[in-house]
């Protein structure tokens, strides 16, 4: 939350001449709702079911770039359909996460004490995202335009000692 997912993604795809996708957007359009409505009236088990199909779909028919939501890999399933895949972690620390989010955010797992939670979400998740990651970028004190060329550099850098 508040790394700056769907923007860089948005960089990188532009940069390799891709498509990029973003799993919420894609949950959004299908349920004509927004997530934080979905959380509301269907409750967060219907929303990560929701969003491990979207994956799935995803996964299956997108060859660009691909941001998952932030609870996306919690899914077992989720991990196991991203191995083979190359995932990112655009790690971010408490500070940039609050300035990013914003203590007014509308954002569903963030009701009550907005900086206590994106520290409880990011102490949960960071384990789980890191097992996942074949990359992982820092984005404290960076733009996105650094983050995404970061990404681009190291996995050329990769593809050449391949």
């Amino acid at each position: 939350m508040g790394a700056g997912k769907t923007t860089v993604a948005n960089l990188l795809a532009e940069a390799w001449g891709l498509s990029a996708r973003d799993t919420d957007a894609d949950i959004e359009a299908a349920e004509g709702r927004t997530v934080a409505d979905i959380f509301v009236e269907s409750g967060e088990p219907e929303f990560r079911r929701l969003e491990r199909d979207a994956v799935a779909r995803a996964l299956e028919g997108h060859d660009g770039v691909l941001a998952l939501g932030g609870g996306a890999v919690l899914d077992q399933s989720t991990r196991a359909r991203l191995a083979g895949h190359t995932v990112v972690f655009l790690r971010v620390g408490l500070s940039d996460a609050v300035k990013r989010v914003g203590l007014g955010s509308a954002r569903p797992l963030l009701l009550g004490n907005v900086r206590g939670r994106i520290k409880a979400l990011l102490d949960e998740r960071t384990p789980v995202y890191e097992s996942v990651a074949t990359l992982v970028v820092d984005t404290d004190g960076r733009s996105p335009e650094d983050v995404a060329g970061e990404i681009r550099a190291t996995l050329a850098d990769r593809e050449e000692q391949a």
